[in-house]
């Protein structure tokens, strides 16, 4: 698991930049294979300027077929983190965002505070696994027939008297 970041401790790094190479787990995505790849922070004064590069292979279930398939996730992203002293809380995001503009949209933390590359790391890779869950574009989906299952039912002996009785009464 990759260690917190302390953004302070940035500005003393040389050219202020933090290269994280990756080759791990992620707690909370399933990956047949660890997370390879690598992470860049920068401190830019007034925010960090993140990029990543990597890669990792899930399973998910075919939207289509519900058959599980392996499907390769790759990542070449940045991001800006704008540094504030205080982030609004979140019920001031829903009452007092004007919906017009894009500031609640923008990434922040504390100045003083922790960058989390694996919270990061997990989230770029989330937006990648795709909306729509297709295991080959041109799938079929699972295959229905015409013909209506003869459904099966097991008697319990105690009834079977009553099962024979209604059989003869039909006749």
């Amino acid at each position: 698991m990759m260690q917190a970041i302390h953004i302070p401790q940035l500005l003393r790094a040389v050219e202020q930049t933090e290269t994280i190479e990756v080759q791990d787990h992620l707690p909370d995505l399933d990956t047949l294979m660890p997370v390879q790849g690598t992470i860049r922070v920068m401190h830019k004064g007034n925010y960090l300027d993140v990029s990543a590069k990597a890669e990792a292979i899930v399973t998910l279930t075919c939207d289509r077929c519900l058959q599980q398939y392996n499907h390769r996730l790759s990542i070449d992203v940045s991001e800006i983190i704008w540094l504030q002293e205080t982030a609004p809380t979140a019920e001031e995001d829903l009452f007092d965002q004007d919906l017009s503009s894009t500031e609640g949209l923008i990434e922040s933390l504390p100045p003083r505070g922790y960058f989390e590359p694996d919270q990061w790391l997990y989230e770029q890779l989330c937006l990648e696994i795709p909306p729509r869950k297709l295991c080959d574009p041109k799938c079929a989906g699972i295959e229905l027939s015409d013909e209506l299952p003869v459904p099966t039912v097991n008697v319990d002996h105690r009834w079977a008297s009553l099962e024979a009785l209604k059989k003869q009464m039909l006749n």
